[in-house]
């Protein structure tokens, strides 16, 4: 299997596993991936961690397969897939993530590399483009200058050249699970809101209205008296996305 899947409670561990290509992602990993977006969902993820087995988390596209059509079509809905879960996206980066491996993190809501990770979209290199999503989106998540440095002079940058933008942490898979592990408390309905109204700001087919519907429903909640109720008590919120 290109790609494993492990749950931890709430959390749903997804690990890109073709280490003799370094992770590049072929049109099967691609549609792996999509189906597990949707298992996530249906299983009731909090949380959902996409990693790869060493030596990196993604070094891009399996050249042997990437043409216009199926192969893009389908990684352009596995990236916009990760921004439309209800559940937190968290990429744990440790090599490098380059090409489709830096689109693949970008998707993500949060992100932690260790230092020597690095980022880049090499297509230049190949006599390729990439699509405008992955464009604006690189450009929002990591900054417009640094956007330009990747896409334009087709080098890398490192993550701790990235901390406190596009990289939100500096830490291992251990950290990342860690972290996993604690968003995983937080209350459902506020981050689905949340993330519909960042989508929206990104460019997402996401109407205000729909947004307002969510964060109305998140307010009118049952979790919205578990965390007053909590917070009067002095204890830990029990949060149960209702």
């Amino acid at each position: 299997m290109a790609v494993l899947v492990e749950w931890f409670e709430s959390v749903c561990k997804v690990v890109i596993d073709r280490p003799d290509k370094r992770n590049a992602v072929d049109l099967a990993t691609l549609k792996a991936l999509h189906e597990v977006q949707a298992a996530a969902v249906s299983g009731g993820a909090r949380v959902l961690v996409i990693t790869g087995t060493p030596p990196a988390f993604c070094s891009g596209a399996d050249l042997g397969g990437v043409e216009l059509g199926e192969f893009t079509d389908t990684l352009l809905s596995v990236l916009r897939g990760f921004g439309s879960m209800d559940c937190l996206t968290l990429a744990a980066i440790d090599g490098p993530a380059l090409g489709a491996g830096s689109q693949l993190a970008a998707a993500c809501d949060l992100r932690i590399a260790t230092p020597k990770s690095k980022f880049g979209v090499p297509a230049a290199k190949l006599g390729l483009a990439v699509d405008s999503w992955t464009v604006e989106r690189i450009g929002r998540e990591a900054g417009w200058s640094a956007a330009r440095y990747m896409l334009l002079s087709a080098e890398a940058i490192h993550a701790d050249e990235l901390v406190g933008g596009f990289v939100h942490r500096l830490g291992k898979l251990e950290d990342a699970m860690t972290w996993a592990h604690e968003m995983s408390s937080l209350a459902p309905l506020t981050i689905k809101a949340h993330k519909m109204a960042l989508e929206r700001l990104g460019g997402a087919d996401i109407s205000l209205e729909a947004v307002e519907h969510a964060r109305l429903a998140a307010w009118a909640s049952n979790d919205a008296n578990e965390g007053r109720q909590a917070f009067l008590e002095k204890r830990k919120p029990d949060f149960l996305g209702s």
